[in-house]
């Protein structure tokens, strides 16, 4: 076994010593192109690896996300309305913005060791752990000014006098002098609510 690990480790180093050499036969005008190339490859495979993993057929790969929170979607005015624009997973838990999407897609690599350990598997551990899940969700719209929603809902765009009254105030109390943001009052929009025994403001 030593030795095996002797081996391995010897091989490692000449491999690192080779390539710390200078060239000998390269020029420099070739190194250089060279590393532009590597790198247009490799940020061309990382940005279509990251495209990949942010389409809703991605999402919906695993059975936790179809067979649960996927297939209450399909019942919302977000899926399925009169002017046939509807909204994917990622339109609404990414970020549109790059850095704000790597920042999310960073958060998310956490939902694969749920994935790997099977924290979610059944249904009846998803229902189990659906209050937290929710409320991990609702923070991040907060935190962040419901940025997700504001992809599509612009409250300069809104045109308030063709809302209910209800609605009409309410924005106009809290969302256009900010004072709170989209997610403080629209809990449950695109999935079923959790229960809510114990949160400030719900009965």
């Amino acid at each position: 076994m030593t030795n095996s690990i002797s081996k391995v480790w010897s091989l490692l180093v000449s491999i690192w010593q080779r390539a710390n050499r200078p060239a000998k036969y390269l020029s420099i005008g070739f190194l250089t192109l060279g590393g532009f190339v590597a790198g247009v490859i490799f940020w061309g495979g990382f940005n279509t690896a990251l495209e990949l993993t942010n389409t809703e057929e991605f999402c919906i790969s695993c059975h936790e996300m179809r067979d649960n929170v996927f297939s209450e979607l399909q019942s919302t005015i977000h899926y399925s309305n009169r002017s046939g624009v509807r909204a994917t997973c990622p339109d609404c838990h990414v970020p549109h913005n790059w850095t704000d999407k790597i920042a999310r897609k960073m958060q998310a690599s956490k939902e694969v060791y749920g994935k790997i350990f099977g924290t979610i598997s059944t249904r009846e551990k998803f229902l189990e752990q659906r209050r937290r899940l929710a409320g991990h969700e609702w923070e991040r719209l907060s935190a962040n000014d419901s940025l997700e929603c504001r992809n599509c809902h612009s409250a300069e765009s809104m045109d308030i006098t063709a809302q209910g009254s209800r609605a009409a105030t309410a924005h106009q109390q809290f969302l256009f002098t900010g004072e709170k943001t989209c997610i403080d009052c629209h809990k449950g929009i695109a999935h079923e609510l959790p229960d809510m025994t114990g949160v400030p403001g719900w009965k």
